[in-house]
Order: structure tokens, then sequence, then C-alpha cells
């Protein structure tokens, strides 16, 4: 996505996916633009503690030059938690990567959500 496409994306619904994998969780933080069909993404998370304590450059309106930070703690309260094995997480990552489908993000978030 180049910075042109960046700029356009506002996020209407977050994810934070927890990997379970060998006792250990691993924490990403997806944002869902809905109406411009655009996706962000922040990984790299071994504890909760340290995910809240980001800050994420969060664009109020489309196309604006400025980009306010908001932390991840504000955002946590409202964000969808989906807790996934190996083989789901895969299947998230594969579905970040493909062209944008309500449908199938619709899909996926519905059927992990109810784990």
């Amino acid at each position: 996505m180049n910075q042109r496409q960046q700029q356009k994306i506002i996020p209407s619904s977050w994810v934070i996916a927890v990997k379970q994998s060998g006792g250990r969780d691993y924490y990403a933080l997806y944002a869902i633009d809905w109406k411009h069909g655009g996706r962000m993404s922040w990984e790299g998370w071994d504890r909760l503690e340290d995910l809240l304590q980001f800050h994420i450059p969060v664009r109020r309106k489309a196309g604006s030059r400025k980009s306010a930070s908001q932390p991840a703690a504000k955002i946590a309260k409202k964000a969808l938690y989906l807790h996934l094995d190996e083989a789901r997480y895969e299947a998230l990552e594969q579905l970040f990567y493909q062209p944008f489908s309500k449908s199938s993000w619709r899909m996926f978030i519905r059927e992990n959500s109810l784990m």
C-alpha cells in the first residue's frame, strides 16, 4: 500500500488477534476500513501490556495531512478479540494480503469470534 492509499484509510473496526502456540501468546492488531476496503496491521507483541502501550497513528478524515496518535489501550476497549491457533492465524494472514472482500472478512470474523 502506498502513501496515498494510506491517507484514505480511516479504520472503522479493530481486531486484536491472539495466536496461541506452544504455551505462548503472540498479539497482532488489525485495523479495517470497510468503506474504502483498506486494512493495516501492527504485529510483534508477546505481552498484552506491551501492545496496550503502543501509540497508533490514526487519521481523523480522509486525505488530511495530520495524523494523531492514539494509545492502543483506548482502541482495545472497542476491539474484537480473536483467539486463534496457528492454522487459523495463517488463514487470517492470507486473508489480510488478498484483495479486500467484505464477505470473506465478515465470514472469518463470524467463524472465529464464536470460539
